[in-house]
């Protein structure tokens, strides 16, 4: 099913969503890969609060080029989200609903995503450039020193997604590898 979303990604919008649903997202996002995330769960563990507010957060793993002139931002393409699975709980457990990358995810982060009604967007691997013309906004917020990596606060228009794993646990690469086995006979 087709759905344009305008965010945040509250619980009842986020139990909406379906695996396999073509998503087009507007609003603002977050942007962080590992190292951010790891500095923002060591923030956490020691009580302190996060640079923005992740309740009904949603966080796109990527490292953005830089923009050229008279532009937003550079190349905007997701990162393998393999990387965040040790942080996505904890991200999570502070209200964090939304990811958004590429690849498969760990049980324990499905397992998070079930508990915390979490949705793992897929964001086209190779379509930097496309992705970057649908970010309207771009604010550097903490972590300068990650240079790529620093968190940035992104708003975004009509970005093409697609709901990989829905807040049931529902997979789209397990479920879409077994409906073409059945299809071919295996």
């Amino acid at each position: 099913m087709e759905k344009h979303i305008t965010l945040p990604l509250t619980e009842e919008l986020a139990k909406s969503l379906k695996a396999g649903d073509t998503v087009y997202l507007t609003g603002t996002i977050y942007t962080s890969r590992d190292a951010g995330h790891k500095r923002m769960c060591e923030a956490l563990a020691r009580g302190e609060e996060l640079p923005f507010n992740p309740q009904d957060a949603t966080i796109y793993y990527v490292g953005p080029t830089p923009a050229k002139p008279g532009q937003v931002i550079g190349s905007a393409g997701p990162t393998t989200s393999g990387r965040m699975d040790a942080y996505a709980p904890t991200m999570m457990s502070v209200g964090a609903r939304g990811m958004i990358g590429k690849g498969a995810r760990l049980p324990e982060v499905v397992d998070a995503m079930k508990k915390y009604n979490g949705v793992y967007f897929g964001a086209i691997g190779g379509a930097g450039a496309l992705l970057a013309k649908c970010i309207k906004k771009c604010e550097l917020i903490a972590f300068e020193d990650l240079g790529a990596e620093a968190l940035r606060e992104l708003y975004v228009e009509e970005m093409p997604l697609v709901v990989i794993i829905d807040s049931e646990g529902n997979n789209l690469y397990e479920d879409g590898k077994a409906a073409y086995l059945k299809q071919i006979g295996k």
